[in-house]
């Protein structure tokens, strides 16, 4: 069982493409063309889900809302003209307690794969072994390019720019452990329940105490 978690914030933006706006514009003012410029720069696309097509409609949100204001305008050349936007003062107390938020308070994320998990019954044991093998095939490749890339930049990039890609690559090592592990009992016949679920899947036969925890689950939480 899991103690209760405090509730994420209503706030009056809520997407992460408008934190990303804010912590940009954080550094100084810009037009959303620079935004975008510095955003895949500082590869915030690989942080967070963010969508370039609404990057417009999140800057005039954040601008309806107080939390960005225009300060200027520029043109280039023939280019059209630019607004250039400033973060403002409740912008910047905004950005300040979401970061805190999202740094305290966990929140549970779907993931695909665990959906997968969820339902992988309706494989052979013999076929889930095969497809777990091909995913941590791919993770492994993955892992060792996320450490080269992490012991690369560490050497010029300081460590507190990097946190976050540390996170990513002890969350992906921790994912390589567990299909290597679960992988290891399939194959290796120690998985609890193997023949039975072996049989589920050639007859449709559910053990009677299968069944029943089935039916009323397993509280997990």
């Amino acid at each position: 069982m899991t103690e209760g978690r405090a509730m994420a914030k209503r706030r009056a933006v809520n997407n992460l493409m408008a934190l990303a706006v804010l912590s940009a514009l954080a550094q100084q003012p810009m037009h959303p063309y620079q935004m975008a410029s510095v955003l895949r720069e500082y590869g915030k696309d690989r942080n967070m889900k963010i969508k370039w097509g609404s990057l417009y409609t999140v800057v005039q949100n954040l601008e309806k809302h107080g939390l960005i204001e225009a300060t200027d305008t520029v043109r280039q050349g023939g280019r059209p003209e630019r607004t250039v936007y400033a973060i403002t003062g409740p912008g910047r107390a905004e950005l300040v307690d979401w970061v805190r938020e999202l740094i305290s308070t966990p929140e549970p994320e779907q993931s695909r794969f665990v959906a997968g998990l969820s339902v992988m019954a309706v494989l052979s044991p013999g076929e889930a072994a095969e497809l777990l093998a091909q995913r941590l095939s791919v993770l492994e490749r993955e892992l060792a390019d996320r450490r080269g890339r992490l012991a690369e930049a560490s050497r010029e990039v300081p460590r507190l720019f990097l946190v976050e890609d540390e996170y990513e690559l002890a969350v992906a090592e921790a994912e390589v452990g567990f299909v290597r592990g679960l992988l290891a009992e399939l194959t290796g016949g120690t998985f609890p329940g193997l023949a039975d679920w072996q049989v589920f899947h050639d007859t449709g036969y559910i053990p009677p105490e299968l069944a029943e925890l089935m039916e009323r689950g397993v509280p997990l939480e």
